[in-house]
């Protein structure tokens, strides 16, 4: 997603003054399921019970009815939960592809076999990208509950074979991770770490929202408190360490902005949207949590009808302005540090 996307008119007015709406997006994001098998220390699914793998499941036709709906060129098919637990997953591929439309998920990579990856390769999928927030299976582990550390770079390993094997550029590899206190200091390593394995690009980033519009004492109390201990604004020089290994072993990186570098100019509810399981359309994929906001439902409205409804066009007037939504205020991307 280009986040920095201008979303003006050619003369320079914003289009909710010019009394228009934005043209139907061409990027979706489609939570294509909302169930787990990890519990991550810094994500939203640890904080809820467990959702089973087929209720969780966004339904086929509620996915062909989107992609008919919208002129799309890009489709990135994950959420909260993991996209290889959703038994839908290579149909929705199938269907983005037959039409031309570039797609790709994040995977925790836990279940993503020799078997899967060959598919996925074969399958047309743009981009891969496989959450690793550590370099050793100590930290790893502690962060993503349930997980086995050598079973995740095995399986990433095998994704890097299975494109050499087909002689395939895709899907592009990525690896993200997200930086915290706990796990900074291994950034360095785990940058000589996927060099050697053959991946193609690693991204940091910061925790993605500070949940400061929740209520302190209600159902974000926990992941508010995490995100307070665990928020990252001093790297301690690690990132820099990191910027010099990947220039050196020739590994794309993408270190994410310091803090107080201002806010503002997000583009998401003028050229994309989120899509939960349950059909309900929010602004952007930051949010999580679908009672903090949303702007329709797709069980009683079309696509087009709640992009062009007045909940929409009132969002984005609010975040044009200087007084954006409460839920934006403490965004990492909204505040240009994610």
């Amino acid at each position: 997603m280009d986040h920095d996307k201008a979303h003006v008119l050619a003369a320079g007015a914003p289009l909710w003054e010019a009394g228009g709406d934005p043209p139907l997006p061409g990027h979706l994001q489609v939570e294509v399921t909302s169930a787990c098998n990890l519990r991550c220390t810094m994500c939203l699914v640890r904080y809820r019970p467990p959702v089973n793998k087929l209720a969780g499941a966004m339904r086929p036709e509620l996915f062909r009815r989107l992609v008919d709906e919208l002129p799309l060129r890009q489709l990135t098919l994950q959420g909260l939960g993991e996209p290889l637990l959703s038994p839908y997953l290579p149909e929705m591929i199938d269907i983005a592809v037959a039409r031309g439309v570039r797609v790709g998920f994040n995977s925790n990579a836990t279940l993503l076999n020799r078997r899967r990856a060959g598919d996925l390769v074969a399958s047309g999928l743009s981009w891969l990208h496989v959450s690793v927030d550590g370099a050793t299976p100590a930290v790893y582990e502690g962060i993503r509950e349930g997980a086995r550390f050598d079973t995740v770079i095995g399986n990433l390993a095998g994704l890097v074979e299975a494109k050499r094997e087909a002689s395939s550029a895709t899907p592009w590899i990525r690896v993200v991770f997200v930086a915290m206190r706990d796990n900074v200091a291994e950034l360095p390593a785990l940058t000589r770490l996927l060099a050697g394995i053959g991946v193609n690009e690693l991204r940091v980033q910061n925790l993605s929202h500070d949940f400061a519009d929740t209520d302190p004492a209600g159902a974000y109390q926990e992941i508010r408190q995490f995100t307070a201990e665990q928020a990252l604004w001093d790297d301690g020089g690690a990132f820099a360490e990191a910027a010099g290994q990947a220039k050196e072993l020739d590994i794309k990186l993408r270190l994410p902005s310091k803090a107080g570098n201002g806010g503002g100019n997000c583009t998401w509810p003028w050229d994309a949207a989120y899509v939960t399981s349950a059909g309900l359309v929010q602004p952007c994929c930051m949010v999580m949590g679908d009672d903090r906001v949303a702007l329709g439902d797709l069980k009683r409205e079309s696509f087009a009808d709640i992009w062009h409804g007045e909940a929409y066009r009132e969002f984005r007037r609010r975040l044009d302005s200087a007084d954006p939504p409460d839920v934006c205020r403490g965004c990492a991307l909204y505040r240009h540090t994610f």
